[in-house]
């Protein structure tokens, strides 16, 4: 796989595409958890990239963080500003619909963190943005007005054990996905916890744990969903 690194509006990004692959493609973004851009996202760019997407490894943060307490201090000021959250999502769709790589056909995943910021995204209701799925993703709803009609295809896949998006939370993403008029899929898989597509996550009593079965179960539903909506 190809990775070339990108700066936009002082961000960090990197294009990961299939260089045995021709021409433009849709374009997928891939959005960090609180641990910033690490192995997960990266073997994420790359499995999109062999499924013959462009992705796109984005950034929220704006440098690389000095520990997970920097980490956990950005991505809280993140959570307290949606709106600051929301210009720096619309910043990395902006650069990949300039990119000349991808051919106007965008959507997006990601990871804890990043599951809200693919959530906001489509609750922007941007009409090149397909699909989007959130993987183990936080659903708490922004500030802002959000888009009175969803375009996006919504996939949350999702523990439903996960201590940071309960029952209640599922349901309420349900009930506002139903609200816009979204066409969405929660699959919630029992026994399972948060960050489950992670492998260093090893907290089963903290309702952290990697879980390779729902990995690939959520992946294959991605793979649908972007076979799909493209």
């Amino acid at each position: 796989m190809q990775h070339v690194d990108q700066t936009y509006e002082g961000f960090q990004g990197t294009i990961v595409t299939d260089p045995a692959r021709s021409g433009t493609r849709p374009g997928v973004l891939v959005f960090h958890s609180i641990a910033w851009r690490g192995p997960v996202e990266m073997e994420a760019a790359e499995r999109l990239a062999n499924l013959g997407y462009a992705a796109f490894v984005a950034d929220t943060y704006g440098r690389a963080p000095e520990g997970p307490e920097d980490c956990r201090e950005m991505m809280n000021a993140l959570n307290a500003d949606r709106s600051e959250l929301r210009r720096r999502i619309e910043a990395a769709l902006d650069w990949m619909r300039g990119s000349g790589v991808t051919n106007g056909a965008h959507g997006a995943i990601g990871f804890c963190f990043g599951g809200k910021c693919v959530l906001d995204l489509a609750r922007m209701g941007h009409a090149d943005v397909r699909g989007v799925a959130s993987f183990h993703g936080l659903f708490d709803r922004p500030g802002w007005p959000t888009a009175q009609k969803i375009p996006a295809s919504v996939l949350a896949l999702h523990g439903w054990d996960d201590p940071l998006a309960t029952p209640e939370q599922t349901f309420a993403l349900a009930a506002e996905l139903d609200a816009a008029g979204a066409d969405w899929q929660i699959l919630a898989m029992g026994g399972v916890g948060h960050a489950f597509t992670n492998p260093r996550a090893q907290d089963k009593a903290g309702g952290k744990q990697y879980d390779a079965r729902a990995t690939e179960r959520a992946w294959a539903a991605t793979a649908q969903l972007f076979s799909a909506v493209f």
